[in-house]
């Protein structure tokens, strides 16, 4: 018996968690769910409803994307993900998540705000983005040479804001930040985890990490 994992291909959440699943050859049921149409499976394993979720064999459930980043890393880290400062680390990804993410919420789905133009919600989604071009000066990587715990947990959502209006993107001056994106978008993981799966509805698609 595997452990279950629900799913939801573009969700930057979900993405983070497969990522991390995959790079240390975990393997898992593959639910690939509708968020308009949760399963009641689902919801009786986390009320809370929403991706990721990996239910252990052992009836553990983690609903936490970091948590089951940290839960497959600790079971095979072969490219070091965990090697810097984990403090340093979990803070950076705590302003994507607590600071960069609502920003980038409102920014995507302005007209639900409209308190302020598009224009507003964009350039305080930019401080994080400023934050991560300084970062990466003279290094491929936020923490250096190497791919970390912090770029795989925090690129999927640049890659949310990059295409929310890809031609401002594509023009705007953080010429580091759009390097590693390109980067880690091209990477042969994250094709993998984006590969496309059925729908589940009453049956599991098992696959493995790779």
């Amino acid at each position: 018996m595997n452990h279950t994992f629900y799913s939801f291909r573009r969700c930057p959440y979900a993405m983070r968690a497969r990522l991390a699943l995959a790079v240390s050859l975990q393997t898992v049921n593959l639910r690939e769910i509708i968020l308009q149409q949760k399963p009641s499976e689902m919801l009786t394993v986390s009320a809370k409803g929403t991706v990721p979720v990996l239910q252990l064999t052992d009836g553990t459930v983690l609903d936490e994307s970091l948590d089951i980043m940290a839960w497959a890393l600790e079971k095979s880290d072969p490219d070091g993900w965990l090697k810097n400062d984990l403090s340093e680390m979990l803070t950076l990804i705590d302003e994507n998540d607590f600071e960069f993410k609502p920003w980038l919420d409102k920014y995507k789905y302005a007209e639900r705000f409209p308190e302020y133009p598009v224009s507003y919600y964009r350039q305080q989604a930019e401080d994080f983005i400023f934050i991560l071009e300084n970062r990466l000066v003279n290094k491929p990587y936020l923490f250096g040479e190497n791919i970390s715990l912090a770029d795989m947990a925090i690129f999927p959502f640049i890659r949310q804001f990059s295409g929310v209006d890809k031609n401002s993107f594509e023009q705007s001056p953080y010429v580091n930040v759009k390097t590693w994106l390109d980067n880690l978008i091209n990477s042969s993981l994250f094709e993998q985890i984006m590969e496309k799966y059925p729908l589940w509805l009453e049956s599991g698609e098992q696959i493995s990490f790779p």
